[in-house]
């Protein structure tokens, strides 16, 4: 997985595979087509550029290419702002960081803080590499081992208790795979982010496929709806909340609708984790 061209023309491709000439915008050129998506000469036109020089960008052929293309291209294929800035990253490694220490990560102290004000909903800090690294107690009531110190990709594909609560799993799986990639086009030097994501890739069928897809996210708003075995389901909306000092870092807040079913079963099943983690 080294920083080259062939990650950024392999991610061009899945794009405009995936994008037909109506939802682009643009009758389609004439001619039998082998598959929906745009051809390389459609994207050409519609980015402004040669078909020779977009044939060589997606070979991996092209030495050089500015944010302007850049730009031109993730607003041709129709692309949101996470991938349009996986985009760039991918094109200019320039832009990528790299990691100072590989010494282990510790929680920010304003996420911290932060994260004691909200003990009435579950709540998590995540680090690189989707690594936990703290939680309040009602996250823990909730989803049980998902604790400090542990992956939250790991546990999304290797821990019976995620398959099992999580009622909309294969979404939220799936969406840990592209953060993953898109946090590669940030971090490509990250040897243990890439060794992680072979892991999953070997372990898992989803994974793999979910990879092969080229997808990118980030840990952006979601539903979640979660099967608890003690107060039955729960629904949330995931919020995010990113460091100022350190981009690598975020709180995950599970809020929920004031009055709803779901904010009135919190408060008991608080008490209830309470009193199990006080008889272990």
């Amino acid at each position: 997985m080294a920083a080259d061209r062939t990650h950024l023309g392999a991610f061009l491709r899945s794009r405009r595979d995936a994008l037909t000439p109506a939802a682009a915008g643009m009758r389609a050129f004439p001619g039998p087509r082998r598959v929906p998506g745009l051809r390389k000469e459609e994207l050409a036109v519609l980015a402004g550029v040669s078909p020779d020089y977009y044939s060589r960008l997606e070979q991996g052929r092209q030495a050089n290419v500015s944010v302007g293309v850049l730009e031109a291209l993730a607003h041709a294929l129709r692309l949101n702002d996470v991938e349009r800035k996986h985009l760039i990253a991918l094109a200019n490694p320039s832009t990528r960081s790299r990691l100072a220490s590989p010494a282990a990560q510790q929680a920010d102290q304003g996420l911290l803080r932060l994260m004691t004000a909200l003990d009435d909903v579950p709540a998590l800090i995540l680090g690189r590499r989707g690594e936990v690294l703290a939680t309040n107690a009602l996250l823990t009531a909730v989803l049980e081992s998902l604790r400090p110190s542990t992956s939250l990709v790991r546990f999304m594909f290797f821990d019976s208790i995620a398959r099992e609560r999580i009622v909309n799993w294969e979404h939220f799986a799936a969406t840990s795979i592209a953060a993953l990639r898109g946090e590669l086009g940030r971090h490509p030097d990250d040897e243990r982010l890439v060794s992680l994501i072979d892991e999953l890739r070997t372990r898992d069928a989803d994974a793999a496929r979910w990879w092969d897809d080229h997808g990118v996210q980030d840990y952006a708003s979601a539903d979640k709806r979660i099967l608890h075995p003690v107060v039955g389901e729960l629904s949330f909306a995931i919020e995010t909340v990113t460091s100022p000092r350190s981009d690598s870092q975020v709180l995950v807040v599970y809020t929920t609708q004031p009055g709803s079913e779901t904010a009135r079963k919190l408060p008991f099943l608080a008490s209830w984790g309470s009193h199990r983690a006080a008889s272990r």
